[in-house]
């Protein structure tokens, strides 16, 4: 049984090269059993309630947060549940963030998701402080060589991605890391195009903050986490108050949960959770060094076939080492919408525009690119008819 026949969507479309993964995935039958089963058997409010439909979703709830924690090797009280990798950020940018005092720094990069700078822009304006920007090489990858040289005693916290959403390049944690330790900087990280290729010690990488969504691991939109140290959470207030996450609330005086229910106000996302437990637990079933190795050969042929195509420019690696399958091309003169509205009659579904990424499309003097994302249900046809569909592109803007 070949992996992409999993996927009921891709299984009902043979005509579909799905390659927009790096915006959603697609959802695999486990994943989509699973959420059906909750809102058909079990659908109730979790916490509260003791009736036998409450007890069952609050089972199923918290084993979706076990098995999150199992699969990225966390304590289950590490895992804080947010609604993506936007909220994620956006809590640390609060409950840590407001603790920061005026000229206190941040350190981004110019490689960074929108999601990864404003959070920082507004905290800034908030608090006074100072936001510093580590430049990205001609390759697309963040300058690392220029950390020494931007970090200083004020930096408080290091916000970087772990794999860029654009060049595919993959960021060097473990120095990330040491410098930060450095200068007793907090680093937080952006983990949301990394989490869809495999397992991941995060506790082993030494960071503070990782945040993720699950849609584009294979699980529901509107769900996503905050792994975060618990030392870390400990000393953090909550960013929003509400039910459940207290611990007793009188007029005079409120007491906050500890974490992870001091920061996971108000109903949440049940068939999310529940999804997203599930796509961990499948994905735990996979063999990840064959899935690594054919997405990379993929990859390969991917740069491979856009080498040859004239006025055509890629943004990022062009080797293999250090990346992820995430190609971003420019080709000649042509809008990026206009070649992925061509690339879809070839069926083929590719991602065109500036990526949430405007500053670094800035810095290559770019309006957006055309990205194909390989995931581990992409095959050699989908590459085919994306080289095929790009052919006709650069006929028509020949």
């Amino acid at each position: 049984m070949r992996l992409r026949d999993q996927f009921p969507l891709l299984t009902s479309d043979p005509k579909l090269h799905y390659l927009d993964s790096g915006a959603s995935s697609q959802m695999p039958s486990a994943v989509i059993e699973a959420v059906t089963r909750f809102e058909t058997t079990q659908r109730a409010n979790v916490h509260r309630g003791v009736h036998r439909l409450a007890e069952a979703a609050t089972a199923a709830y918290e084993g979706g947060r076990d098995e999150i924690a199992q699969f990225f090797s966390a304590r289950r009280d590490e895992i804080v549940f947010t609604a993506g990798t936007t909220a994620a950020i956006n809590l640390v940018a609060h409950s840590f963030g407001d603790a920061l005092a005026p000229g206190d720094e941040i350190v981004v990069s110019e490689l960074e998701h929108h999601s990864n700078i404003v959070p920082w822009q507004m905290l800034r304006d908030r608090r006074g402080l100072v936001l510093k920007v580590l430049q990205v090489t001609d390759e697309g990858r963040i300058d690392l060589a220029a950390l020494d040289r931007v970090l200083t005693k004020k930096t408080r916290l290091i916000a970087l991605a772990h794999c860029s959403n654009v060049t595919g390049a993959v960021v060097d944690l473990a120095r990330v890391v040491e410098a930060a330790k450095s200068v007793g900087a907090a680093v937080l990280v952006d983990g949301a195009q990394r989490v869809p290729h495999g397992p991941l010690d995060i506790p082993a990488l030494g960071v503070d903050f990782y945040a993720f969504s699950g849609h584009k691991m294979y699980a529901p939109h509107g769900i996503g986490v905050l792994w975060g140290r618990h030392s870390r959470l400990e000393a953090m207030p909550p960013f929003m108050g509400g039910g459940d996450m207290i611990r007793s609330v009188t007029f005079e005086k409120t007491i906050y949960a500890p974490p992870p229910t001091r920061f996971e106000a108000g109903t949440p996302n049940v068939s999310g959770v529940i999804g997203l437990g599930a796509a961990c637990h499948w994905m735990s079933g996979l063999d990840w060094t064959r899935i690594a190795q054919e997405e990379m050969r993929l990859t390969g042929r991917l740069l491979d076939g856009l080498a040859q195509v004239p006025d055509l420019r890629v943004l990022g690696p062009l080797g293999l080492q250090q990346r992820i399958g995430v190609v971003s091309f420019a080709l000649g003169q042509a809008h990026p919408h206009d070649i992925a509205q061509i690339l879809d009659r070839h069926g083929v579904a590719c991602r065109g525009g500036h990526h949430c990424a405007q500053p670094l499309m800035e810095r290559f003097d770019l309006p957006g690119t055309t990205r194909a994302t390989i995931a581990p249900y992409s095959e050699d046809g989908d590459i085919d008819a994306l080289l095929t569909g790009l052919d006709e592109a650069r006929r028509l803007f020949a």
